[in-house]
């Protein structure tokens, strides 16, 4: 795979970083299709962004055979959002707080911080053939 596919309302990404310009185009297409308001949408795009980050890198090793498959979904007053890679998993309670202050200058562990004081709802599960996150945002 060298590029995006779509399918509905789901993108799946080789895991390179080149490809998240597509990911951020393709959510926030099908949030405004769904009016949903443009600063929800700014933050809902920058959590999907740091997922997939840590998918394609922590996940997937940055291993351009393995992908990262991104689902969008809103219903009612909530959006929701899966995001699966094809990694090891990890443990979100084992991240350390980044406003700790022993972790202030550490370049890591910033992302789960910002998607859990975004979205009303993260969840990991580490699957057979990878991790899946769900983030949802009540509107």
């Amino acid at each position: 795979m060298d590029k995006p596919i779509i399918n509905g309302n789901t993108i799946t990404i080789p895991s390179s970083q080149d490809f998240l310009v597509s990911v951020d185009d393709f959510v926030e297409s099908y949030l405004e299709k769904k009016k949903v308001d443009k600063s929800v949408i700014a933050d809902i795009a920058i959590c999907v962004t740091e997922i997939v980050i840590n998918g394609i890198i922590h996940g997937n090793q940055s291993d351009p055979d393995k992908k990262v498959e991104v689902s969008v979904n809103k219903e009612d007053s909530r959006v929701e959002i899966v995001i699966r890679d094809e990694g090891k998993g990890f443990n979100p309670e084992a991240i350390e707080s980044p406003i700790a202050e022993e972790n202030l200058m550490k370049e890591v562990g910033r992302g789960i911080f910002i998607v859990k004081s975004l979205m009303d709802k993260v969840e990991v599960v580490q699957e057979k053939a990878g991790t899946r996150t769900t983030i949802v945002k009540n509107l």
